[in-house]
C-alpha cells in the first residue's frame, strides 16, 4: 500500500472509492489541520513553480487559493477580511504591477 500521509481535498475518498481503491483516512484535530494546511500550501506553491505552461500554472494557483481559503479560517477570519487587509496594504505600499525590482540600498553611516 502506497503511503501518502497528507491532507487531501474532501471528495478524494469518494473518488477513490468509486475507483474501487482500498484506503485509510482519519479526521485531523485543529492543530494537525493547521499544520497540514501549511504543508499543503508549500506543496501547491512548489507545484505552481514547477508548472510548464500557463494552463497548469493556473490550475496550481487555484489549488493555492483553495488552501488559502482554508488557512484563513484556521486564523479565525474570513476571506473578505483577508481581502480587506490586502487592499489596505496595497493602498499603503502599492502592488506589484509596476515591476519594481529593488537592487540595493545604501546604509546610513552613524557619525
Amino acid at each position: 500500500m502506497k503511503k501518502y500521509n497528507k491532507l487531501v481535498r474532501d471528495k478524494i475518498p469518494d473518488i477513490m472509492g468509486a475507483l474501487g481503491k482500498n484506503f485509510n483516512t482519519r479526521t485531523l484535530d485543529e492543530p494537525e489541520y493547521a499544520e497540514s494546511l501549511r504543508k499543503k500550501l508549500q506543496e501547491e506553491s512548489e507545484e505552481y513553480l514547477n508548472a510548464d505552461n500557463n494552463q497548469d500554472a493556473l490550475k496550481e494557483l487555484a489549488d493555492v487559493l483553495e488552501v488559502m481559503h482554508a488557512l484563513v479560517q484556521t486564523h479565525g477570519a474570513t476571506f473578505e477580511e483577508l481581502e480587506h487587509i490586502r487592499q489596505h496594504k496595497r493602498k499603503e505600499r502599492g502592488a506589484f504591477k509596476d515591476r519594481v525590482y529593488l537592487m540595493d540600498v545604501e546604509e546610513e553611516r552613524n557619525a
